[in-house]
C-alpha cells in the first residue's frame, strides 16, 4: 500500500507550495467505498458529479446511493485546496459539495469528511 499522506516539497494544482501532499490515489477501493457509504448516510441526492480527476472514483462509488426523486446534486472531489474546481462545477444553489479531505476552510455548501484545520475559533 502506498502512503496517502506524504511530507516533502510539493506544488499543488493551484500552483501554491505545500510541505505535505494528500495522495488519494493511494486509497484502496474499499476505503473509497467506505467514504461513499458515509456520505450516503449524511445526504440525500439525485445525482453525483465527480470533479476531474480526483472525484471520479468517489462519484462512481456514490452512484448506487442516488435517490430517484431527490433534487440535489452532489459534487465530489478528493481534496479541497482552493476550491476552484468545485466552484466552477457548481450550477445550482441546491448543489451539495463533498470532499474527502479539506486542507483549509470550505464554504457552507461544501462539507469535508475530514478537515485538516479550521481557522474559525
Amino acid at each position: 500500500m502506498r502512503d496517502w499522506l506524504i511530507r516533502g516539497s510539493f506544488t499543488m494544482h493551484s500552483g501554491s507550495p505545500s510541505d505535505f501532499k494528500i495522495e488519494c490515489d493511494a486509497l484502496t477501493d474499499e476505503e473509497i467505498e467506505t467514504f461513499a457509504f458515509l456520505v450516503s448516510k449524511k445526504f440525500t441526492f439525485g445525482s453525483v458529479i465527480g470533479i476531474p480527476c480526483g472525484g471520479w472514483p468517489i462519484a462512481n462509488s456514490l452512484q448506487k446511493y442516488c435517490t430517484r426523486f431527490a433534487g440535489a446534486r452532489v459534487l465530489v472531489d478528493d481534496v479541497w485546496t482552493t476550491g476552484e474546481s468545485m466552484e466552477l462545477a457548481r450550477q445550482y444553489d441546491t448543489d451539495i459539495g463533498v470532499v474527502l479531505f479539506a486542507r483549509g476552510p470550505c464554504p457552507a455548501w461544501v462539507r469535508p469528511v475530514f478537515q485538516l484545520w479550521r481557522t474559525e475559533r
